[in-house]
């Protein structure tokens, strides 16, 4: 797993690019509103990154997962927040979440390593 963070940061982004290099004006309102959704409003960015963890983590998408963590360590989020973080993922989405709280821990772990 020593290359996780940064194969996921390369291959988002060249995908992303390729997508966004299209003609195709839907994709690119939707992800232009996937942007403007976590800037900072009545709720500041930090938090409705935290609220975008959870519900990755509720909705099970490693990927997503993987970004959110990504963006809550450049919002600051701690250690002991990420873990509160986690426990409200599982109290709503039950035992399912299990997998991907390991794995969301495991890319947190490597993230600090980088």
């Amino acid at each position: 797993m020593q290359n996780r963070v940064k194969e996921f940061q390369e291959f988002r982004e060249k995908m992303n690019n390729r997508i966004l290099s299209t003609d195709n004006k839907p994709i690119k309102r939707f992800f232009s509103l996937d942007t403007l959704t976590y800037q900072s409003g009545k709720l500041d960015s930090k938090t409705k990154e935290m609220l975008g963890l959870v519900a990755s983590m509720v909705l099970r998408c490693d990927d997503c997962i993987s970004y959110h963590i990504i963006q809550c360590k450049k919002e600051g989020v701690t250690e002991e927040e990420m873990f509160e973080i986690f426990s409200v993922a599982l109290t709503v989405g039950g035992s399912i979440v299990i997998p991907h709280l390991r794995r969301a821990v495991a890319f947190l772990d490597e993230l600090k390593e980088i």
